[in-house]
């Protein structure tokens, strides 16, 4: 799915099409999986993880980090990866959701309560994301 397109054009039937159904509830409408479900909460392989649904190169197992909660966490983004934050007031909290800025796939949310060097806590669903290991 590396293909050069504008992914934000394709509809919804081509997404059924391309993602598992957990993916597409996750990635295409904002759906969050359950804790401890995900195959990357408690993944410790080196390598990288990139968006299911366009590829872009999100994360790296270097910033990734048991957080407890049964997600995969990370804390930090790939520099350059620019993943948008969008104000998530859903289920009565006040939340910072995260998505790709390449196709707007939906990864899970950002919090403050991460581990230094950057006090952030990138909250990801394994549905949202594919790890491609270390060559």
């Amino acid at each position: 799915m590396s293909d050069k397109k504008d992914w934000k054009e394709i509809g919804e039937e081509e997404w059924r099409e391309r993602l598992t159904p957990i993916q597409f509830e996750v990635a295409r409408k904002a759906a969050t999986e359950r804790p401890f479900t995900g195959v990357y909460w408690d993944h410790t392989e080196k390598g990288r993880y990139v968006c299911v649904c366009c590829g872009k190169y999100l994360f790296t197992s270097k910033a990734k980090f048991d957080a407890g909660c049964g997600w995969p966490s990370f804390f930090e983004e790939v520099d350059g990866a620019e993943i948008r934050k969008i104000r998530d007031t859903t289920h009565g909290m006040i939340r910072t959701e995260i998505v790709c800025s390449e196709c707007d796939a939906h990864l899970g949310h950002v919090f403050n309560d991460g581990p230094p060097p950057t006090g952030l806590r990138y909250c990801v669903n394994s549905a949202s994301i594919r790890f491609e290991p270390e060559a």
